[in-house]
C-alpha cells in the first residue's frame, strides 16, 4: 500500500490529513474517512486508515484541529470539545471538507463512501451525515453521543453502526437511550453494539498511558469485536 500526505481546506483550517491507498488497486475503490479522537490526528488514526487500506479501501486519516495539531492534555481537550460542542456547523464543516478533498482523489468511487471516527472524531463522522452528506455506511466507536444534533439525523443516508462501552462514563445510559429515539424518530438504519466492562477509547493501545483507567481504557476484545463488526457492514455497504 501507498500513503502521502493530504492538505486541504475546512472551516477556514489548513488540514493535514494522510491518504492510504490499497496496493495495487485497479479503478474507482471505494473510500472512508477516519476520523481520530479529540486529541487529533497521529498514530491511532493512521493505523486504523492502514489496516483498512489493507482491506482494499482508499483511507484519509482526516486531521481535526488544523496543520496536524494535537491537543495534549484532557484539560485542553475539554476546553477544545467545549468551543467546538458550541458550533456545530464548525463541526459539519471539518468534516464536509475532508469528505469533498477525499471524493475529489483519483481512484475514488464518489459513491461508495463511508466515515469513521473515534470519541470526538465519532461524533464528527454522525454529524458529517445529518448534514445529508453521501455516505454509505457510518460507525462511531465510543463516540460522544452529547454533542451530536439530534434535530437533524433522519437526514443520515447510510446505515449507522455505534460501538460503545457500557461503562463509559463519558457515555451515560440516558444518553444512549435518548440518541437511540432521536435515531428511531428520524427513521435511521442503526445499529448499536454494547460492550460490557468497557470504557472510553477502548480501541486505543495507547489510552492506558493516560492514567484514567476508569474512564480511558484500551480493550482488546472490543477492539477487535467493533472492528469485525464495522469490516461487515461495509462489506454489505461499500463491498470490497
Amino acid at each position: 500500500m501507498s500513503s502521502e500526505t493530504l492538505n486541504y481546506e475546512a472551516d477556514g483550517l489548513s488540514m493535514k490529513g494522510r491518504l492510504f491507498r490499497p496496493e495495487g488497486a485497479a479503478g474507482p475503490r471505494p473510500a472512508v474517512l477516519v476520523f481520530p479522537e479529540a486529541f487529533g490526528v497521529g498514530k491511532h488514526a493512521y493505523a486504523r486508515a492502514e489496516k483498512l487500506a489493507a482491506l482494499g479501501y482508499v483511507a484519509l486519516a482526516c486531521d481535526l484541529h488544523g496543520d496536524a495539531g494535537v491537543v495534549d492534555t484532557l484539560d485542553e481537550v475539554m476546553k477544545v470539545l467545549g468551543e467546538l460542542a458550541q458550533a456545530p456547523a464548525k463541526i459539519r464543516a471539518r468534516g464536509q471538507g475532508a469528505l469533498a478533498a477525499l471524493v475529489a482523489q483519483p481512484g475514488v468511487d464518489a459513491g461508495k463512501v463511508a466515515a469513521i471516527g473515534y470519541c470526538f472524531g465519532g461524533a464528527m463522522a454522525i454529524e458529517l451525515a445529518a448534514s445529508g452528506a453521501n455516505l454509505a455506511a457510518v460507525v462511531g466507536f465510543h463516540s460522544g453521543l452529547d454533542v451530536i444534533g439530534k434535530d437533524d439525523l433522519g437526514a443520515i443516508k447510510g446505515r449507522l453502526l455505534l460501538c460503545l462501552g457500557a461503562d463509559d462514563p463519558m457515555i451515560s445510559p440516558e444518553q444512549r437511550v435518548a440518541f437511540e429515539e432521536a435515531l428511531r424518530k428520524g427513521g435511521v438504519a442503526w445499529d448499536l453494539n454494547l460492550y460490557g466492562g468497557v470504557v472510553h477509547s477502548f480501541t486505543n493501545p495507547e489510552a492506558d498511558a493516560r492514567g484514567a483507567p476508569h474512564a480511558l481504557r484500551y480493550d482488546a476484545r472490543a477492539d477487535a469485536h467493533s472492528f469485525e463488526a464495522m469490516r461487515q457492514l461495509f462489506a454489505e455497504t461499500l463491498g470490497s
